[in-house]
């Protein structure tokens, strides 16, 4: 584990990317940025079988 694994803190960093193992900071705050919850679509209904 280290540079090339992408589950680690070093492999984030190494990768220049965020996730569970490397959580985004806010530098201001210092809090965690917190992304917009996005609102789910309506569930779409199924159309009405036809009959032969």
């Amino acid at each position: 584990m280290g540079k090339g694994d992408r589950r680690t803190r070093r492999g984030k960093i190494y990768r220049s990317s965020y996730g569970k193992a490397r959580p985004h900071v806010d530098v201001v705050t210092g809090a965690a940025v917190a992304k917009p919850a996005a609102a789910k679509p309506a569930a779409k209904k199924a159309a009405p079988r036809k009959k032969a």
